[in-house]
Formats: structure tokens, sequence, C-alpha cells
């Protein structure tokens, strides 16, 4: 009863429930929502405290920027929820808002799109070495079926695409990423794709901040080669998965191609088999399936593993754990 008192207390005032309507819409800097609301940035930083404190908003902080979403625990999620059905569609300061939003939205969007015209060349020579991205996509989708139920963490998550891809077949799906310039790049990709269950935060893969078994499902798509210890990349994502959860690997297999070490920063020139399989093993999970795609000259390798639904006790790694071992 208190918990639920202190979230009706912290909506009931006007300012705090416009942020509510907009931050259903998707995840807000303090600058956007003073931007949208017209009010002061010490009025809306208190009105984010006051928010957050009563479990309504979730803070984030990314370099020197700081974003606010909506819970996805606790009193503050199911609250949120029906108060978007409460939400008078023709209000005009609420219609106000929306359309300042959509103003905030486009520019993510222009600024996205000035960081890939800048960049276009190295993008489009990486994706011609690898093989037909859609084939790809159709081995994922059938290793991953539909399941509105499912949640899914992808990590190391760039500009978003795995979560457009899946987004729209699961539950809630959360990407983090280090690279700032890559979550402003997936924000605008899933704005345009309207995923309102997707969202982004900076975070490093090495300690991924979640609490033991929070998702169904984790994937780790074209990072690993970036990587200097690949097993604990593997052992955190198997920490944060729930008893029976799936964790998704695609990468690179063993290659020569030198000018991506030297030009793009690869750390490793593909995994093989054997390497990957000890990966799991060192996890505690149970591979599952392998897939190979050819391409040229570069081959795209797929494994997807499963963690026990009960592990031998005393056999869980934690990511502290892991750690120490390396």
């Amino acid at each position: 009863m208190d918990e639920l008192l202190a979230a009706l207390r912290a909506v009931a005032e006007p300012t705090r429930l416009r942020i509510i309507a907009l931050c259903l819409k998707g995840e807000l800097t303090v600058s956007e929502l003073v931007r949208i609301t017209g009010q002061s940035q010490p009025r809306i930083s208190r009105h984010l405290k006051l928010l957050t404190d009563a479990g309504l908003l979730e803070r984030s902080r990314e370099g020197t920027w700081v974003f606010y979403r909506m819970a996805q625990d606790g009193i503050g999620a199911p609250l949120a929820q029906h108060l978007s059905i409460l939400l008078p569609d023709g209000d005009e300061i609420l219609t106000r808002d929306r359309d300042r939003l959509a103003e905030v939205k486009r520019d993510r969007a222009e600024a996205a799109a000035t960081y890939f015209r800048n960049n276009a060349a190295e993008w489009d020579h990486l994706r011609s070495l690898h093989v037909d991205q859609a084939v790809v996509e159709q081995v994922i989708r059938n290793l991953l079926p539909a399941d509105k139920n499912a949640s899914l963490l992808d990590i190391g998550t760039g500009t978003g695409h795995l979560l457009e891809l899946l987004g729209p077949e699961l539950g809630p799906c959360q990407g983090v990423d280090l690279s700032h310039e890559m979550l402003s790049v997936a924000r605008a990709n899933l704005d345009r794709a309207a995923a309102v269950n997707c969202r982004v935060r900076q975070a490093d893969l090495r300690q991924l901040p979640f609490a033991a078994s929070t998702f169904d499902i984790a994937a780790i798509h074209q990072v690993l080669h970036y990587v200097d210890d690949q097993a604990l990349a593997i052992s955190e994502a198997a920490r944060v998965l729930k008893p029976g959860g799936k964790l998704l690997v695609v990468d690179l297999a063993p290659h020569k191609h030198e000018a991506l070490r030297d030009e793009h920063k690869h750390r490793r020139l593909g995994f093989p088999d054997e390497e990957a399989a000890g990966w799991f093993i060192h996890a505690h999970l149970e591979l599952k399936e392998t897939v190979h795609l050819a391409g040229d000259p570069l081959t795209v390798s797929i494994w997807l593993a499963e963690k026990p639904e009960q592990l031998e006790t005393g056999s869980a790694t934690t990511g502290a754990q892991a750690a120490a071992l390396h």
C-alpha cells in the first residue's frame, strides 16, 4: 500500500503526469524534457527525482548524459500502463507535448543519418564481406521463435538492428552498448520502427547492470571479435539468463582477412567451433545448435546455447567469479 500511495502521489501533479506521458513513448534526457515541456532544467530535474524515487521511472547515466525511462519492475510498471490508457488523447497540452516529442525524434534521426553518412564507406565495405544479411536473419528467426512472453538482452547492440528484427516477435527487449554514438543511432532507429518494447542503455558487457536470471534470451551479435576475453563475456551473459534461457552468439569463422584487424580494430580473426564450445562449457551452458553460413571471403558462425533448468550445487559462475578466473 505504501509503495502504491507514493506512486499515486508522485503522478498527481500536471508536469509529472506530462513527463510520464512522454516517457511512455520512449526514453528521454533531461534536456529533451526541458525542450518539450518548456520548463526549467532545475524544475524538471526535481520532478524526475520524485518520479524515480516513487518507482515510476528508471535513471541511466551514459557518459555526461542521463536518460529516463519507464520502470520495468515494481509498482511503477503496471501503474504506468494503466495511466497510458487513462490519458486523454485530445488534451491540448499533451497534444503539444507529443508534437514537440516528434521534433526531438526527428532531430535524433537526422543526427543518426549524419553519423552514417560520415561512416558509410566503412559500413558498406564490412557488409560486402559477409554472407547476405537476410540469410543470417532468417536463421536467427528460426532459432529464436516468436514468443511475446520472452524477454531479450542484446549485448553490444550497436545500431539496434537485432532489436528491430526480433522486437516485434518478443516481449520486453533491452540493448546495451558502450558506444554513445552507436546508442544514438539505435535510439533513432527504434523510434523510426516504433519499437516501444525496445530500450537501449550504455553498459559494459563484462559487468552487465542486471540481476542474475533476468532474461529469457541473450544475444551477442558480431561483437566477440572486438573483445579481449570472450569466455568472460559469455559467462556474464549466462549469469543474467533465466534457467532454461537461450544464448545466441553470431560471429565470424576463422579467416585470414588481416585488413579487418588493421583497419577495423578486430582483435580476433574469427573463432573455431572448438573454442566456442569451450566458452559454453566454462559458463555451464549446453550447446544446442551450430550453423555455418559461407560467404566470400567471410563465413558467419551461429551458435545457440541453453542454460540448464537446474545447475549442480556450486557450479554456477557469477560475473565476478568469471573475472577472477581470468
